[in-house]
């Protein structure tokens, strides 16, 4: 099954996080905490802890994220939780990875698995979609 959306994101907070002990390196690794809210075939909203080690001046950099996602899938509704990561070097999307995390699911959305994907386009839109199974759930 697919399932596709829009998102944005409602909140984005750096948090003071830092790795004890701190390994200096050429880019910073940041922590925050993100809310995103999502409509169409995905719809509800998402809670997110986000790290990256990012240059905000070339817009280079990598990220990994976790998101514990509540709503409906194609009128589905429960929660799970899924990870993905990229990275850029200022104008493009490399190394993407993107999975549901097993046995996360509840609801109608118990036994779900799969993966997905993220894209923004030129006018700043930012879409997802989900490639998943729902398993029968006992």
């Amino acid at each position: 099954m697919r399932a596709t959306g829009t998102f944005v994101v409602e909140a984005f907070v750096p948090t003071d996080l830092e790795p004890d002990p701190v390994v200096p390196t050429g880019l910073p690794v940041s922590v925050a905490t993100m809310e995103k809210h999502f409509t169409g075939e995905v719809a509800g909203r998402s809670a997110t802890l986000f790290t990256a080690a990012f240059d905000q001046s070339t817009g280079a950099g990598t990220y990994v994220a976790m998101e514990s996602f509540e709503g409906s899938l194609c009128g589905r509704s429960g929660a799970f939780n899924f990870v993905h990561s990229a990275t850029t070097s200022g104008s493009d999307r490399t190394a993407e990875f993107f999975t549901i995390v097993p046995t996360s699911g509840t609801g109608e959305l118990a036994g779900i698995s799969g993966a997905g994907g993220m894209a923004v386009d030129a006018d700043g839109t930012h879409r997802i979609w989900f490639e998943y199974e729902l398993e029968a759930v006992l």
